[in-house]
């Protein structure tokens, strides 16, 4: 998973993160992300294939912490780039994504002469 600096405020005043996640599947024909970003609905967030089995999506999030399994040709599985994972109720682990609000410096902004 790679977090990328970039934010925008989706035109609701609050902060939203881009994140994007990468996976790497020689034979996968097809892979989605469901979690609790989308209600784990797989369909609405396909992966794109960047070609060498590699795939790639770009998520805008609001701070928080997200979980959420790859389905990859129609197999749940879990990230195996996340680097935190949780127990789900199924027996296996989900995957966990953390965005983080940008924090605003703690000393007021002044202009240089």
């Amino acid at each position: 998973m790679k977090k990328n600096p970039t934010t925008n405020t989706k035109g609701r005043g609050s902060t939203a993160r881009k994140v994007r996640v990468e996976f790497v599947h020689q034979a996968a024909t097809q892979v989605c992300i469901g979690g609790t970003f989308n209600d784990w609905r797989p369909a609405v967030t396909p992966m794109v294939p960047l070609g060498d089995g590699r795939w790639s999506k770009i998520l805008t999030l609001p701070p928080g912490v997200y979980e959420y399994r790859l389905v990859v040709d129609g197999v749940w599985m879990p990230d195996p780039r996340a680097t935190e994972t949780v127990p789900n109720p199924y027996g296996g682990v989900n995957s966990v994504l953390k965005t983080q609000e940008m924090r605003k410096p703690a000393w007021p902004a002044k202009a240089l002469p």
